[in-house]
């Protein structure tokens, strides 16, 4: 099991779990920034359609999915969402005092379940970003499409991620080809 698997393999059960899954499923499978992910508001996402509108970098705007899992979990956090709120809000996720939920909040949220996941302590939200690219290129190795799932302007920043892939490849050659084993 990966460790973004392992993160997320968790049955919420108080409302702040609610959130926190949601939080971290939709981070993941739609590939947000941090910064995008907390300024989410309830209108940008369709859940009906499975797509989110993300304003990223540079005011840009970009349309992604929203994979089936990350739409169960928020359609689970929004049935107890009212819980936290104090004033209506339009954003999507909320602090335990009403208020939209900060960057600092989703990065000492995310700490809290990895220790509790038994995750080390490398784990950071970039890492599921990371996730979503690098698993989305090892099945489908789509350069472009990546790029336009990140919100990437230049591709040289997507190719990043396909270093690691190259690593990836590397161990199964290592492992697999007859005249790279000693």
């Amino acid at each position: 099991m990966d460790e973004v698997s392992q993160l997320l393999d968790f049955t919420p059960e108080q409302t702040i779990e609610f959130r926190d899954k949601a939080m971290m499923e939709l981070f993941y499978s739609s590939g947000l920034r941090l910064s995008e992910l907390t300024s989410i508001n309830r209108l940008d996402i369709d859940l009906d359609n499975a797509e989110l509108r993300v304003t990223g970098k540079g005011s840009k705007q970009r349309l992604v999915p929203v994979g089936r899992m990350a739409i169960e979990a928020i359609h689970q956090w929004l049935e107890c969402r009212i819980e936290f709120l104090k004033t209506e809000s339009d954003a999507l996720f909320i602090s335990k005092l009403g208020n939209r939920i900060s960057v600092r909040q989703v990065q000492q949220r995310l700490s809290y379940w990895a220790k509790r996941q038994g995750l080390n302590n490398t784990l950071n939200p970039h890492k599921l970003r990371h996730s979503f690219a690098s698993h989305l290129l090892q099945s489908s190795s789509d350069l472009r499409a990546v790029q336009e799932l990140l919100g990437h302007a230049d591709l040289s920043t997507t190719q990043v991620y396909t270093h690691l892939d190259f690593q990836h490849l590397a161990k199964v050659y290592d492992s697999a080809h007859p005249r790279a084993k000693k």
